[in-house]
């Protein structure tokens, strides 16, 4: 049966070879990019079901933006990827004052996933690109206004996403499933490249396993958890994600963000 999965960060890297995997099984696939020529590109090189949706994560009104425009064209998404992310910009800091890789890693996909709820259903699977880099959560950082490394920022960011992830699953009595995967380390991204001058691992190791998580039987029943795929199994993130007390915290300022992000 054919699926309408969303991938956030598909014109380019994991998300792209993805999204032809997925396509080349006659799924509809929604394609998100912030630039419209890499959109055009990366729909043509898919073939298929394709559309594509124009947003620049770090600002708001285009997340909210990006969510309004996929109501009005589709009733229902099986499948959400979370897989759009950066690590290095010129400008690692947004109009609204928060760290770059904060707001496209952890709060933009939090607005979007909350916000579609309403389309997804009991059998939806919400997939949350983690890492195995993650590192304890500054929540003066994560609220804006502090200058971070850009390691430093990337790997919170991650932490803070696998939080949610496991935070949202456990309110959703009732679907859908929600995932957080780490692809796989170094892999041939553009990130990867520009972050750390390599050329990287073969990128087919992170495409594989997302369209293993949107799709298979395996991944059908795991809310909650988290998926290793350096590992290969399942496995346990960063200790802070089992600390009742450090989640509720990051929690807290997430949603303290995204309500002052809303009602700008």
């Amino acid at each position: 049966m054919s699926k309408t999965i969303l991938i956030t960060g598909a014109t380019d890297g994991i998300g792209l070879e993805a999204a032809k995997l997925l396509a080349n099984e006659g799924h509809t696939i929604l394609l998100h990019g912030r630039s419209a020529a890499k959109l055009d590109a990366a729909r043509t090189v898919i073939g298929g079901h394709t559309q594509g949706y124009l947003a620049d994560l770090s600002r708001t009104a285009e997340v909210v933006k990006l969510v309004d425009d996929i109501t009005r064209d589709h009733p229902h998404i099986d499948v959400l990827i979370n897989n759009a992310g950066v690590l290095k910009a010129p400008q690692t800091v947004t109009e609204d004052g928060l760290d770059l890789r904060f707001m496209v890693n952890t709060i933009a996909p939090y607005i979007l996933t909350k916000r579609l709820l309403p389309l997804m259903g009991r059998d939806s699977r919400i997939i949350n690109l983690s890492s195995a880099a993650q590192a304890p959560v500054d929540l003066a950082a994560l609220k804006g206004g502090v200058t971070m490394d850009d390691m430093d920022a990337y790997s919170q960011s991650k932490l803070a996403i696998t939080m949610w992830s496991q935070h949202l699953a456990s309110n959703l009595t009732d679907g859908p499933n929600v995932l957080a995967v780490n692809p796989g380390s170094l892999l041939a991204s553009n990130m990867v490249k520009e972050g750390f001058g390599i050329a990287g691992n073969d990128i087919s190791i992170g495409s594989t396993i997302l369209h293993r998580a949107a799709l298979d039987p395996d991944f059908a029943d795991v809310s909650g958890r988290y998926f290793d795929n350096d590992a290969g199994a399942f496995g346990h993130p960063h200790s802070d994600a089992d600390d009742p007390a450090k989640v509720s915290a990051v929690m807290q300022a997430i949603g303290a963000v995204t309500t002052k992000l809303l009602n700008t």
